[in-house]
């Protein structure tokens, strides 16, 4: 399997990083933590612009070693900042042909009319001056640039973090896109979990400089050993498939390997992939299948494991199928319940929240 192999180790003059981790070189992987915990620092590691000891393998290609430091510009990779840094001197189509001519032609994959087509571009390409753009269609042009200077990885350092709640909404179906259709795996650095689970795949949780957990999205969102699962906003993410749309009641039915759950009409056909996102705080349990409830997602499941949160809270994690959930409860709901690891239950949704 294609791997990428990263592994640095650098004292700054207040912060010292010693991080290690091996992701799949296809799809997303979030490099996740809080502020400070040293994912802009790694990610410029990756990039070659911080000079860091260790090592760095894409692909089974040596970027760095002991022997071996390839400088950023001979990294062929593509690199998406915070701010769009767009050349304001240079129009829209400039601004992207820009990174295709870094790229010899021999060298290019990804054409122009490929990007223009994928980021929605095809309404901006004509525009003279891209400070009069909003942040979000500055921000899509600045990936397009990225990705027509065809890296064999797609470097995004909080790429929505300097945008408003507005052109976030208005780029994540664009990133949505690129996550389907590209073939070029993507480090993507962000503090907002809505964002990770939305798009990543594969998860690496940092914490002051170290790497705490490295694996597939769900299965690290579920080790109630991380910090991660102690969020107020912890959950789970299941990929689900459209299975029946119910036009009297205006709701689509999604199938997972496990279960199956409701939610609101969905304009998807038949067989189309769905994730969603199910909060901890939003999960009850009951032993007994639930009568008369108001509630209509409710799955049978498998206790295993419960984590004290504290004085008054317990963590449940619970099997379903293939997937695992996080239910957040009272102490004493766990103690009159008499929940135990092995027991079967079962998981009452009150809220499901529709990823991509």
């Amino acid at each position: 399997m294609k791997q990428i192999r990263a592994d640095f180790k650098i004292q700054l003059e207040s912060f010292s990083l010693d991080a290690a981790f091996n992701a799949p070189a296809v799809g997303v992987t979030a490099l996740f933590g809080p502020s400070g915990s040293g994912k802009t620092t790694l990610l410029r590691c990756i990039a070659g612009l911080e000079r860091a000891e260790g090592s760095l393998q894409v692909n089974g290609e040596t970027w760095q070693d002991k022997s071996i430091f390839l400088p950023t510009h001979r990294r062929p990779l593509g690199y998406v900042f915070q701010e769009a840094s767009l050349f304001t001197h240079l129009s829209v189509r400039a601004n992207l042909e820009y990174g295709l001519k870094r790229t010899p032609l021999t060298e290019r994959k990804v054409p122009l009319e490929q990007v223009v087509e994928w980021l929605g571009l095809s309404q901006l390409i004509g525009r003279g001056d891209p400070a009069k753009l909003s942040g979000g269609e500055r921000q899509r042009i600045a990936i397009g640039r990225a990705l027509l200077t065809s890296p064999r990885i797609l470097l995004m350092d909080e790429p929505l973090s300097a945008l408003d709640i507005s052109s976030r909404q208005e780029i994540l179906p664009y990133l949505e896109r690129l996550h389907r259709e590209l073939n070029i795996p993507v480090l993507y650095v962000s503090h907002a979990m809505g964002e990770v689970a939305r798009l990543a795949d594969h998860l690496v949780l940092l914490e002051k400089g170290r790497v705490i957990a490295s694996g597939k999205l769900a299965e690290v969102l579920a080790r109630l050993d991380l910090p991660i699962a102690h969020f107020d906003d912890a959950g789970a993410v299941i990929e689900a498939a459209v299975a029946q749309h119910d036009e009297k009641y205006h709701l689509t039915r999604l199938d997972f390997p496990g279960g199956s759950v409701w939610v609101g009409k969905l304009a998807q056909s038949f067989g189309i992939r769905i994730r969603v996102r199910v909060l901890a705080r939003d999960v009850s349990i009951a032993t007994q299948r639930p009568q008369g409830s108001s509630i209509s997602n409710i799955l049978a499941a498998r206790i295993l494991e419960i984590c004290d949160e504290g004085s008054d809270k317990v963590l449940v994690k619970m099997a379903i199928g293939e997937f695992e959930l996080l239910s957040r409860i009272t102490r004493r709901s766990r103690d009159l319940l008499e929940l135990k690891a092995g027991m079967a239950v079962f998981a009452q949704l009150k809220s499901v929240a529709l990823m991509a």
